[in-house]
């Protein structure tokens, strides 16, 4: 009699052991699909949105369909200006946020926008961004703490060289020339001599058309070629002024915070793939593809000799960041110094790192003779 109750308890043990692992089993694999809005200003092809769409693409396969990311491009959901806000109120999970829109909410990153700082290559401020944000706290804390946004990556418009719709040699030949900019771009522009215009991207080529533009600058050099932009300002012009406009790619802190473990790690694991090569991959591609292409069409491309890259940098630098610390730096004078003084450092780390040529330097491998 006690055999068999003890042959009952095991058998009842074992019903219950494995029923129980295939109920536990069955609640992991019918776990609730988190659906997410990627929010984004720009088009689908530009290089910053195709790399987020990369991630995305990345996530969603990896999380076996936990994560669903609904996307949103050229404003379609939201208004140039309205994507911070979004994403801090829970409006949409994602965005691409480009620091020049909104100056009031993040006027201490602005002080990461700079030209003629020796960031010579994109991916340099790919990882300076990235370490600044690790290292630098009041930084991180204007996005999270402030904006309500953790930043998943940084990215960049790649580098813009001049382009012009004559030849231009010199700092002198800026003087009095009307060149698009954007944000501190125009600001450049204006050191040198020029008049910074901050024309829209999609009013650029009719305005150089029309004569209301003299040249194109802080404009990204791959969608300035899917723009045709080399048909209007066919001289491409190396300045030296170095990489341009850091952009953070951005979710909603309190969504961050409530994803498990597991899918915060799918989220890293991709972007440490952006870091670790596929920035490089897919913007090297890209960038040789539009040299190549805008020799066909007839552009000329060259570079300012040493002399006068020297002098635009002592035009531009201290000056600019000195004007930052002095009227838009939210932080204490120190505190703001201290900033530009890991900036300096972390580009005198990567800089001599960097793998991303610049379109100047493709064009001598590929097709100076």
């Amino acid at each position: 009699m006690q055999l068999g109750k003890w042959m009952w308890l095991c058998v009842a043990m074992a019903f219950f052991a494995v029923t129980g692992f295939s109920l536990t089993a069955h609640a992991a694999s019918k776990k609730k699909t988190i659906e997410m809005k990627y929010d984004c200003y720009i088009i689908k092809t530009a290089p910053t949105a195709a790399l987020d769409t990369w991630l995305w693409d990345y996530v969603e396969k990896n999380s076996n369909g936990r994560i669903k990311i609904n996307r949103f491009y050229a404003s379609s959901l939201h208004k140039v200006g309205e994507h911070l806000p979004a994403v801090r109120d829970g409006i949409s999970e994602l965005s691409l946020i480009s620091y020049g829109y909104y100056p009031a909410y993040v006027p201490i990153s602005r002080g990461t926008e700079w030209y003629f700082r020796g960031c010579d290559h994109s991916d340099t401020l790919l990882y300076v961004m990235r370490d600044l944000y690790k290292e630098f706290s009041p930084l991180r804390d204007e996005w999270e703490k402030k904006n309500n946004c953790k930043v998943l990556y940084f990215t960049n418009w790649d580098y813009c060289p001049l382009l012009m719709k004559n030849p231009c040699k010199s700092v002198d030949d800026l003087k009095g020339k009307k060149i698009r900019g954007y944000g501190i771009g125009a600001d450049t522009i204006d050191r040198l001599g020029g008049t910074g215009m901050p024309v829209v991207a999609a009013e650029v080529y009719t305005s150089l058309q029309r004569g209301i533009l003299d040249g194109v600058f802080a404009y990204c050099f791959i969608t300035a070629y899917h723009a045709r932009l080399h048909e209007q300002a066919p001289y491409i012009v190396e300045i030296g002024a170095g990489a341009h406009a850091p952009t953070a790619v951005v979710m909603n802190l309190k969504l961050w915070n409530s994803l498990d473990p597991e899918l915060k790690a799918v989220f890293e694991a991709g972007i440490n793939e952006i870091y670790e090569h596929q920035y490089v991959d897919m913007y090297g591609k890209w960038i040789a593809e539009c040299v190549d292409g805008m020799v066909a069409d007839g552009a000329k491309f060259s570079k300012w000799p040493d002399k006068e890259i020297a002098k635009a940098k002592s035009m531009v630098q201290p000056g600019q960041v000195n004007e930052w610390i002095e009227k838009v730096c939210a932080l204490s004078k120190t505190e703001c110094k201290q900033m530009q003084e890991l900036i300096d450092k972390l580009i005198a780390k990567y800089e001599p790192k960097s793998k991303l040529k610049l379109p100047y330097e493709v064009y001598k491998e590929k097709h100076e003779k």
